[in-house]
C-alpha cells in the first residue's frame, strides 16, 4: 500500500454524504468506516495536512476490496456510470472538486486517473478467486441486493462443493440475522465451537445421527463467522486465530471418536485395524496440510489455485465436508464403519495428488518456467 504522507502515515478514509440505510444491521457510515480501518486506512472527521485522503460516496455500496485497491493508488477515482465512488487524493490535492462532485451526485469531470466499475477485474488473493467487484446503489427502502452483494463478494472462490453450494444461501440468512441481532463474529465462533465439541462426544458414543446434526450446525457457523466478519468490517485477530485453530485442530478428533463410537453402535472395529485406519486418517491430513505450507512458502500462492484442476480437486478433497459426506452416505445403508474406511482410502488419494501436484510445481521451476495461478 502506498503512504498517506512523508512520514508512512495510512491514507485519511472520509466519507461523504449521508445515508439512513442500515445494511446488515449496521449505520452506513459506521459500516463504511469499518470496513476501512480492514483495508488500512484512518477514518477522520476531516483531512489531515500532510496526509492523502480516499473519499467515499455514502450513496453508494462497494466491496471492501475497492478500498485496498483506491488505498494503494493516490490519484486514482472508482466510478460508476460516470459518476465518483471512491476517490483517492493524495498530500496536498484540492478535496472540494471531487467532494462537490459526491455531494451533488454530477458526473466526474476531474483529472483523476479513472478506475471503470464496469470493467475493472480484481484478483482477491486471501479468496482465491477472480471477480469484478461490485458497486451499485445503496438504497434504504431495498437493502438485499446490497446485502446479498456483500455476502458473495465474502465468498471464497475456491473451496469445498458443500460450503460453495449446499449451504451458501442458508449462511446468507444466517450470517444477516446475526448482523441485525448485533451478535459477533467471535460470538458465533463460540456458538460453533460448542457444537464442534458436542459432535465429537456424540460421535464417541455411537450417536451419529445426533452427532452429525450438531456437526452440520458448526460448519455451517464455520461460514457464517467468517463471511459476518467480512461483510460488517468486524474481524479480529484473536478471531481469526480461534476461528482457523478450530478448523485446524478438530478433524482428526472427529474420526477418532468416530472410530471409537463403532463398538457402542454395534459393528466394532478389531483393535489393531482400527489404530491404523485412525493413524492413516491423521498421517493424510497432517501431511497434505504440510504440502500446502510448503507450496504456499515456495511459490506465495494456494496449492489449490495453481491450476484449474487444483481448484476442482479442492471442491471433494480429503477435509472435513467432502470427508462427513462419506460419513453421512455409510449411515444410511448403516455401515458406519466401511465410512471410516473410506475416509481413510480417500485421505490417502487425496495425499497423492497433492504430492504429485507440488512435485510438479517443483519441476516446473527447476525448468525455468513460472509457477503462476490460473486466476492471475
Amino acid at each position: 500500500m502506498t503512504s498517506g504522507g512523508s512520514g508512512g502515515e495510512k491514507p485519511i478514509f472520509l466519507t461523504v454524504g449521508t445515508n439512513p440505510a442500515r445494511a446488515f444491521g449496521m449505520d452506513a457510515e459506521a459500516r463504511a468506516n469499518a470496513l476501512a480501518v480492514k483495508a488500512g486506512l484512518e477514518p477522520a472527521a476531516e483531512r489531515l495536512e500532510g496526509r492523502s485522503t480516499v473519499y467515499a460516496d455514502l450513496n453508494w455500496a462497494w466491496d471492501p476490496e475497492w478500498l485496498r485497491t483506491l488505498a494503494g493508488s493516490p490519484g486514482s477515482v472508482l466510478t460508476k456510470d460516470g459518476k465518483a465512488v471512491i476517490a483517492h487524493l493524495p498530500a496536498g490535492a484540492d478535496g472540494a472538486p471531487i467532494h462537490a462532485a459526491m455531494q451533488s451526485g454530477a458526473a466526474y469531470q476531474g483529472a483523476l486517473a479513472r478506475i471503470d466499475a464496469d470493467s475493472a477485474d480484481i484478483s482477491y488473493q486471501k479468496l482465491r478467486k477472480r471477480d469484478r467487484p461490485f458497486v451499485m446503489r445503496l438504497d434504504p427502502a431495498d437493502l438485499a441486493p446490497v446485502e446479498r452483494a456483500s455476502y458473495d463478494a465474502s465468498y471464497k472462490g475456491v473451496t469445498d462443493a458443500l460450503t460453495l453450494y449446499l449451504w451458501r444461501r442458508p449462511a446468507f440468512y444466517l450470517t444477516r440475522w446475526a448482523a441485525q441481532a448485533g451478535m459477533t463474529p467471535n460470538q458465533v465462533t463460540l456458538i460453533g465451537a460448542i457444537l464442534c465439541v458436542a459432535a465429537f462426544f456424540l460421535f464417541y458414543h455411537g450417536w451419529y445421527w445426533t452427532g452429525i446434526i450438531a456437526g452440520f450446525g458448526f460448519m455451517v457457523l464455520d461460514t457464517v463467522d467468517g463471511k459476518l466478519a467480512r461483510c460488517t468490517g468486524q474481524s479480529s485477530k484473536w478471531g481469526n486465530i480461534f476461528d482457523h485453530g478450530t478448523d485446524l485442530v478438530h478433524p482428526p478428533f472427529w474420526w477418532w471418536a468416530w472410530a471409537e463410537g463403532l463398538e457402542a453402535y454395534g459393528r466394532p472395529l478389531e483393535r489393531v485395524y482400527e489404530l491404523l485406519i485412525v493413524g492413516t486418517i491423521v498421517f493424510g491430513y497432517v501431511a497434505q496440510r504440510l504440502i500446502e505450507g510448503i507450496f504456499m512458502r515456495r511459490f506465495g500462492m494456494h496449492i489449490h489455485v495453481w491450476r484449474r484442476i487444483d481448484s476442482r480437486f479442492r471442491l471433494i478433497t480429503a477435509r472435513r465436508n467432502p470427508n462427513m459426506v462419506i460419513l453421512v452416505a455409510s449411515l444410511l445403508i448403516m455401515r458406519p464403519d466401511l465410512g471410516i474406511e473410506l475416509v481413510a482410502a480417500w485421505t490417502i488419494l487425496s495425499l497423492i495428488f497433492h504430492w504429485v501436484r507440488l512435485a510438479q510445481a517443483n519441476a516446473c521451476r527447476d525448468r525455468g518456467r513460472p509457477v503462476t495461478s490460473w486466476l492471475a
